[in-house]
C-alpha cells in the first residue's frame, strides 16, 4: 500500500473511495447516508463548496440536453411536498410547509450536494487537536434591522438571540494585537512583495474592530512598488475621490450613479498605469460581484473602491451632502451605527443546521442557535424513514413534471440522479429553491414567456477557501488584520471573524491554531467586457483549477506575504477547504414573471427576487409556500 500523503486527506480522496462503497437500498434510499457513520461532510477539506461531481448530471442537463438518464426506479414514496435544492430557502420552505399544514405532512428535501445548507457552507478544521469553525459561503445576517416578520419570527422559532453577538463578537481583538488593513503586493505581479499598512480602499472597513490606517495617503503611496507614474497617479486616484465626494449636494447624487467608475479614472483623472488599474478593479471583491470595471462611480463606491476611507474620504460628504446614507440605501458597505457582528462562527450554515434540527430532532443535541454550534449532527439521521421530513443528499434533479395537465393535476414527478442512477418520486407539490436558471432545463413544460424569463439569468462566481494554520504569530508581527491582494487569486486574507459562542472559543492568542479566510471574485480577462461574458470566462477558469494548484497559490501568497522566519507553509498550513461557488450571487431578475407559481410548481431561492441575503431567501420560501396553497 502507498504512503498516504497530507494532500490525500485535503482533497478527500479517501472519503469519497468510502463512500462509493456504502450500500444502497433503491427501494427507498433510506440508507444512503444511513450506514456510514463517519459520513460527516463539514470536516471535509480540499475542493468544497460546489465540490466535483456536484454539477456534473446538472451540466450534462442544461449543457448538452441529456434526457436518457437509463431505467427509472419509481420509488414507493409518495410526499406532501418536494423540495428542490436544501439551501437557506429549500429548508426554510420546508419549515414553513409545516408549519401550516402540520408537522405529519411528508417533506423529501433533495440536494445535489453531499452537505446541505447551500452556500451556508460548514468548514471546520481540526489543527492540533482544536476544531476550528468557519465559513464556506454564507457567513453573515446582514442588515438585521431590516428584517421583516418573517423573519425574525424565523429567527425566534430557531433561538437565534441578536443581542447576544454584542458579547459574542470580540470588537477589541483587533485593537488588542494591533490588526489593522494592508495591503500586499505580489511578486509575479508587482515585482516586488511588499507589504503596505494602507489598504487604498474602504473593503475592509465591514469588520468591525479593525485598526484603521495610521499612514497618511503620501506616506503609504510611497512604500509601494509602483513605479514613479504609478505612484503619481495612485494618490491622484486616492485624492481624487475627495474632490468628487464634495461636489455640491444637488450635483452628487445624478453625477455618481450615471458615470463610469473607470472612465472616471481613465478619462477624468488620466489613470492608465497597469498596476492602478489592478488594484481599482480588484477592491469591490464579493460585494457587488464584478470587477469595478464595470460599475458605476455609485457601485463602486458601494463596494469600497480604490480611495473611498469614510473615515477620510466621507467625512466631509456626509457632513454636506449625507452621501454616507445614500451609499448605504444603494448597497454600502457598512453603516457606522450599525455594527457588523451578526457572525456565528460557521456563518450561516448554524441557520441550515437550526432549521434541520426543527424537522429531525434525532440528528444532535441542542435546541437554540447557540446550543447547536458545537453540536455534531448524525447525518444519519436525515433520510430515515420514520422522518416526516427527509433530506437527501447528492441526488440532482433532473426533470419535474405534472402528472397531467398543469391546471388541474394533482400530482407532480420528481426525477433526480443519485449514484448514477435513476430515482423518481411523487409529490403533491414541489417548490424550486435551487438555482432558479436551472428551472428551464429541468421543468420541461413551462410557459414560453417565464421559461425565457428564467433563461435570462446568470450567477456571479465567487470563492471562499479557509485554511487551518498552527498559529498566527506571522499575522501578528505584520499587524494583518485583512490584507487586499490585488495581484492573487485570493485578492483578500485575513483573520476569520473573532465570534466566541456556544462554547466555540476563537483563537487567543498567537500561539493559539485559527482559520485565515481567503476571498475571490474571480474576473475575466479583458477590463470593460460585458458581465455574463466575464462571469462565464472566470467560471469555467475556477472550475478548470485542480487542488494541486490553489494549493501552489495559496503556498505562493502566503509565503510572499509572510516573514519565512514566523511562517513556514508545509509546517504551519494543516488544512484548505477551496469552496468554490460556480454559480454564487444572482445576476438578472426574472421578476414576477419568473417566480410565478405553475400548476403545483412554486419558485423559491433569493435568485427569485435578484438577491443574496439570507433574508430574502427565507422571504421568497415563505411566498412560495403560501402559493401552494
Amino acid at each position: 500500500m502507498s504512503e498516504i500523503t497530507r494532500r490525500d486527506f485535503i482533497n478527500g480522496t479517501l472519503i469519497v473511495a468510502g463512500s462509493s462503497m456504502l450500500p444502497f437500498d433503491a427501494s427507498s434510499q433510506a440508507a444512503m447516508v444511513a450506514l456510514d457513520p463517519s459520513y460527516y461532510p463539514p470536516a471535509r477539506t480540499g475542493l468544497r463548496g460546489s465540490h466535483p461531481g456536484s454539477n456534473d448530471h446538472a451540466h450534462s442537463r442544461a449543457w448538452a440536453g441529456r434526457s436518457d438518464w437509463g431505467p427509472t426506479t419509481k420509488l414507493s414514496e409518495t410526499y406532501d411536498l418536494v423540495v428542490v435544492g436544501g439551501g437557506l430557502s429549500g429548508l426554510s420552505a420546508a419549515y414553513f410547509y409545516q408549519q401550516e399544514h402540520g408537522r405529519d405532512k411528508k417533506v423529501l428535501i433533495l440536494d445535489n450536494h453531499d452537505d446541505f445548507g447551500g452556500h451556508a457552507k460548514r468548514n471546520e478544521h481540526t489543527v492540533e487537536g482544536h476544531t476550528l469553525l468557519g465559513e464556506g459561503g454564507s457567513e453573515t445576517l446582514e442588515a438585521p434591522h431590516e428584517f421583516g416578520e418573517t423573519v425574525r419570527n424565523l429567527m425566534r422559532d430557531l433561538g437565534v438571540d441578536m443581542e447576544r453577538f454584542k458579547t459574542a463578537y470580540d470588537v477589541d481583538f483587533y485593537r488588542r494585537h494591533n490588526l489593522g488593513a494592508v495591503t500586499y503586493f505580489n511578486k509575479q505581479t508587482f515585482g516586488q512583495d511588499k507589504v503596505v499598512k494602507h489598504p487604498f480602499c474602504d473593503y475592509p472597513g465591514f469588520v468591525e474592530g479593525l485598526m484603521r490606517p495610521t499612514l497618511s495617503y503620501e506616506a503609504a503611496v510611497r512604500q509601494t512598488p509602483l513605479s514613479e507614474k504609478g505612484k503619481e497617479q495612485l494618490l491622484r486616484v486616492l485624492n481624487g475621490g475627495q474632490h468628487v465626494l464634495k461636489l455640491p449636494k444637488e450635483e452628487l447624487g445624478e453625477y455618481v450613479r450615471t458615470h463610469s467608475y473607470f472612465d472616471y479614472l481613465q478619462n477624468t483623472l488620466g489613470v492608465d498605469d497597469p498596476g492602478v488599474l489592478r488594484m481599482a478593479r480588484h477592491t469591490a471583491i464579493d460585494y457587488a460581484g464584478s470587477g469595478t470595471d464595470v460599475m458605476s462611480i455609485s457601485q463602486a463606491l458601494g463596494s469600497g473602491c480604490l480611495g473611498s476611507d469614510p473615515y477620510v474620504a466621507w467625512q466631509d460628504a456626509m457632513e454636506e451632502g449625507d452621501y454616507q446614507n445614500y451609499v448605504n440605501k444603494n448597497g454600502g458597505t457598512y453603516a457606522v451605527d450599525r455594527p457588523f457582528i451578526h457572525h456565528f462562527p460557521d456563518g450561516n450554515a448554524t441557520l441550515a443546521r437550526s432549521l434541520v434540527k426543527k424537522m429531525i430532532p434525532k440528528i444532535g443535541p441542542g435546541e437554540t442557535a447557540e446550543e447547536i454550534v458545537l453540536s455534531k449532527f448524525n447525518y444519519a439521521e436525515l433520510d430515515q424513514s420514520s422522518n416526516s421530513v427527509r433530506v437527501r443528499l447528492n441526488s440532482t434533479v433532473v426533470n419535474v413534471q405534472h402528472g397531467g395537465d398543469p391546471n388541474s393535476s394533482s400530482d407532480v414527478f420528481v426525477n433526480y440522479i443519485n449514484d448514477n442512477k435513476s430515482y423518481q418520486v411523487k409529490a403533491k407539490g414541489v417548490v424550486m429553491a435551487c438555482y432558479n436558471m436551472m428551472i428551464p432545463h429541468i421543468v420541461p413544460d413551462l410557459p414560453k414567456d417565464q421559461y425565457e424569463a428564467l433563461r435570462r439569468l446568470s450567477k456571479v462566481p465567487l470563492q471562499y477557501t479557509t485554511v487551518g494554520v498552527t498559529n498566527w504569530r506571522a499575522m501578528k508581527e505584520m499587524g494583518i488584520g485583512m490584507a487586499m491582494c490585488p495581484g492573487n487569486i485570493h485578492q483578500v486574507v485575513g483573520m476569520d471573524y473573532p465570534v466566541s459562542m456556544g462554547g466555540y472559543e476563537f483563537t487567543k492568542t498567537p500561539n493559539d491554531p485559527c482559520i485565515l479566510h481567503m476571498r475571490s471574485c474571480p474576473v475575466g480577462d479583458t477590463v470593460g467586457a460585458p458581465r455574463i461574458e466575464q462571469f462565464r470566462e472566470a467560471r469555467y477558469r475556477m472550475l478548470g483549477l485542480q487542488f494541486e494548484d490553489y494549493e501552489e497559490e495559496i503556498r505562493e501568497h502566503l509565503g510572499g506575504m509572510l516573514p519565512k522566519e514566523l511562517f513556514n507553509f508545509d509546517k504551519d498550513v494543516k488544512s484548505i477547504s477551496i469552496n468554490r461557488w460556480a454559480h454564487a450571487y444572482a445576476y438578472g431578475n426574472a421578476g414576477a414573471l419568473g417566480r410565478q407559481p405553475f400548476g403545483r410548481i412554486t419558485i423559491a431561492n433569493s435568485d427569485a427576487i435578484s438577491s443574496s441575503l439570507m433574508q430574502r431567501a427565507v422571504e421568497q420560501a415563505w411566498r412560495a409556500v403560501q402559493e401552494l396553497g
